[in-house]
């Protein structure tokens, strides 16, 4: 009995300090990805109380801003993998060249969706938005886009110093940003402490304001920190190195396409939404904004798991890699459980943080949201472990096939059904709830597939 017990004990130590290797990265950037979501939770939770066409004009906006930057964060997302490779091998020289291009690529990255956004009206017009919605709307985007460029900077930055095991840092920036946003709506939102009321407009100026304070911060602090100030990550940005810049682009081009077909699935569910009215496009902001917050655990736990896998590859440790991924997955699934857990159990106390339940004309909108909550919950459960296996897919460098599942079933599959659910049946927004629902579901499936049968065959 004791050999056996101390056998078990050594058979389990690898899974144990897995997790705790892996927490130790997951919970900081879950950390620092509650507080950035918290900023776009805050405006729409000001937005709610400005009336419910500034909470669907406005929560409309937010999500289109964010699909942009999402996107070409994934573009950016390349310098992970590589970064924490190299910093799992110990090649300075390669960190620094990395990033160096890493910052021409959020600079050409900027410039092109900056302009876009800042004419963003004319595609939500043509899309049949509502006039309060589109006027509204742009209103926040036009100050927004401000705010790209050093949001993306963040984000790059922000991968670099994770991959190299700073983790600690980036969390009370982002809570900073946070408390800078959350007064900054308050006081120009409604003209508090003697400020204009600027209503929407002042709650982009308070998110820009943040955005950059995070940026700058981060800055000074790769600047001065005793490690990283060693390595030269500024020197060379104007130089192109071709090798390194066509390597990021190379990985980080399917990763970018396949978050804008995640995120870009809700974007165009969400301008569906709006084709239904605005008491149904109100309630799915209700619902997208809850998700969005819950969401952000498993997508810093698919940060995590990137970099994990990323050091293991490193380190030439297949089995290591295989270990990180369905450690990840594993610790995510329990967390989204929990979470979807508390949606079912209390979607009015839920929904009651953003609109005044108890006024009779909020009641459909009530309605509405609980019944998209409740095909939400349920969907969060499988697409916390997808996210987290597919940044494990990315640990691997593999990017242009999950780039194609994703297409195949968020698109193919999540959209299509979605389309006829809510416009064919009775269902209306929970309807388009349930197809993206589905598209989550397959998507899960192929990628701990494809997870699967890749660590089988290089461990094998």
């Amino acid at each position: 009995m004791p050999m056996n017990k101390s056998s078990s004990t050594l058979t389990r130590s690898p899974i144990h300090r897995e997790v705790t290797a892996f927490l130790t990265l997951a919970l900081p950037l879950a950390g620092v990805q509650l507080s950035q979501a918290a900023i776009g939770f805050v405006d729409t939770l000001m937005m709610g109380r400005m009336g419910l066409e500034t909470l669907a004009a406005g929560g409309l906006a937010t999500l289109t801003f964010s699909v942009f930057l999402y996107t070409a964060t994934g573009v950016l997302m390349s310098v992970s993998p590589i970064v924490a490779t190299a910093y799992g091998a110990g090649n300075q020289h390669q960190i620094e060249r990395v990033v160096g291009q890493g910052c021409l690529l959020v600079i050409g990255l900027a410039i092109p969706i900056s302009f876009f956004i800042a004419n963003i009206d004319l595609l939500m017009r043509y899309l049949g938005q509502a006039e309060t919605t589109v006027v509204l709307g742009n209103t926040y985007l036009d100050i927004m886009v401000w705010g790209f460029f050093p949001a993306l900077g963040f984000s790059l930055l922000r991968s670099v110093v994770t991959a190299m095991s700073h983790t600690r840092i980036v969390m009370p920036i982002a809570i900073g940003g946070t408390m800078i946003n959350t007064i900054g709506d308050y006081s120009l939102g409604f003209g508090k402490f003697g400020c204009p009321r600027l209503g929407i407009a002042g709650l982009a100026i308070a998110s820009v304001l943040a955005i950059w304070a995070m940026f700058l911060t981060l800055i000074c602090y790769i600047l001065t920190q005793k490690e990283l100030k060693t390595y030269r990550f500024f020197q060379r940005i104007y130089r192109v190195d071709r090798q390194i810049l066509t390597s990021l682009i190379h990985v980080g081009g399917p990763i970018g396409i396949a978050t804008a077909l995640e995120i870009g699935l809700f974007t165009i569910v969400t301008y569906l939404m709006g084709l239904l009215g605005t008491e149904v496009l109100a309630a799915h902001q209700v619902v997208l904004q809850t998700i969005a917050i819950t969401f952000m655990v498993p997508l810093a736990m698919s940060y995590a798991a990137t970099i994990r896998v990323g050091h293991e590859i490193g380190q030439q440790s297949r089995i290591g890699a295989t270990r990180a991924g369905y450690v990840g997955a594993a610790i995510g699934l329990g967390f989204m459980i929990i979470m979807a857990i508390i949606m079912l159990s209390f979607p009015q106390q839920i929904i009651g943080i953003f609109i005044d339940i108890n006024d009779p004309r909020n009641a459909n909108v009530l309605t509405l949201a609980t019944g998209m909550m409740t095909v939400a919950a349920i969907s969060q459960i499988l697409d916390g472990p997808q996210k987290i296996i597919l940044g494990a897919l990315y640990g691997l460098q593999d990017t242009r096939v999950p780039m194609i599942l994703s297409l195949l079933a968020f698109w193919g599959i999540g959209l299509t059904s979605g389309y006829w659910l809510g416009f064919h049946t009775s269902l209306g927004g929970s309807g388009l709830w349930l197809g993206q629902s589905i598209g989550i579901g397959v998507s899960a499936i192929i990628f701990f597939w494809r997870f699967h049968h890749l660590v089988s065959r290089k461990n094998s």
